[in-house]
């Protein structure tokens, strides 16, 4: 069985790139062991990103438009120890793409923690989970190569260093109209007679927005969520899988206001007292973060125009370490 320390990371680690993990398999735990302070992230499981991103407004934007270019779940995270540092956010890189821009890092700077993927050969994963008592010595161990995220202190912020001039790149602009073909949905016209419905998402992988709604654009995210989540349609989850009613409608409008905020659109407020009022006083359960922000990470990245950076790199302003 995972050890107490292992399973803590392990929850911690989890949040970021929505990694699903059994709890009853603990062979199946995706989380490499590496020499890290467990206080350095302690923030970082998807439910405690998510609910610092809700509960403070202005969050989601800035750290959108500081690190546009990141993960949405890395974004957050960046922001965060920017804050709790004191340090002016702006564009992230590691030490050495620091110095082949003609800039170097301050002494005494702290890095930033990130997630990254590296890439183990099974037998090096397997004895890195032996070692924290994840499995047992006497189990088969793997062949091959697997992937697995890890979090690493490997980024600096622009105001950590001195140097030469750098003009950061500007924020990429977002169309409706790609990220909806690039994710494989149809807008379609709006054809219910109760006016009370702002829109709708069907099984067809087609939405439709009321010319009445009032918040077009977070309703928009709001459907075009509940077909990413599995809700509905192609892709559905399994009827064991599939949340109750109260917890579909925080998961599409969370989406909503994460896409909403990021993107400086109106409906972020309205979002807010929506998703509070469907939770009853509860919490968004973890599972629900990874996914949440998983999907809005697939939105905003299926938006941004074809010559502009991709928004989901870990390796910062043209890194390649």
């Amino acid at each position: 069985m995972p050890t107490e320390q292992a399973q803590e990371f392990l929850w911690q680690f989890s949040a970021i790139q929505a990694i699903t993990i059994p709890v009853s398999r603990p062979r199946w735990l995706e989380v490499a062991i590496m020499n890290l302070d467990l206080t350095d992230v302690r923030r970082m499981s998807g439910s405690l990103l998510l609910e610092e991103a809700v509960t403070k407004p202005g969050t989601l934007h800035e750290a959108y438009s500081r690190f546009w270019n990141y993960s949405l779940g890395n974004q957050i995270l960046a922001l965060i120890q920017c804050r709790d540092r004191g340090i002016e956010p702006g564009p992230l890189a590691s030490f050495n793409r620091w110095k082949e821009l003609g800039r170097h890092v301050k002494k005494g700077e702290r890095a930033i923690t990130l997630c990254m993927p590296i890439k183990l050969k099974c037998k090096d994963w397997d004895q890195r989970r032996e070692e924290a008592g994840m499995i047992e010595g006497d189990e088969v161990h793997g062949a091959g190569f697997r992937t697995v995220f890890v979090f690493k202190r490997n980024w600096f912020v622009l105001s950590q260093t001195d140097g030469e001039q750098y003009k950061p790149e500007p924020m990429p602009k977002w169309n409706k109209e790609q990220a909806l073909a690039a994710l494989d949905i149809r807008e379609e016209p709006f054809k219910l007679i109760d006016g009370n419905s702002q829109g709708y998402a069907t099984a067809a992988r087609t939405i439709a927005i009321s010319p009445l709604a009032v918040l077009p654009w977070k309703t928009t995210f709001h459907e075009v969520a509940h077909l990413l989540l599995g809700h509905i349609g192609e892709g559905r989850l399994a009827d064991d899988e599939v949340p109750e009613k109260s917890l579909r409608e925080v998961e599409a409008e969370s989406v909503a206001l994460i896409c909403c905020e990021s993107l400086g659109l109106e409906g972020a407020e309205f979002c807010r007292g929506y998703i509070q009022s469907w939770l009853s006083g509860h919490g968004i359960p973890e599972n629900s973060a990874q996914r949440i922000m998983k999907a809005a990470t697939a939105i905003l990245k299926a938006g941004v125009v074809a010559d502009q950076v991709d928004i989901d790199t870990n390796q910062g302003v043209g890194d390649t370490a």
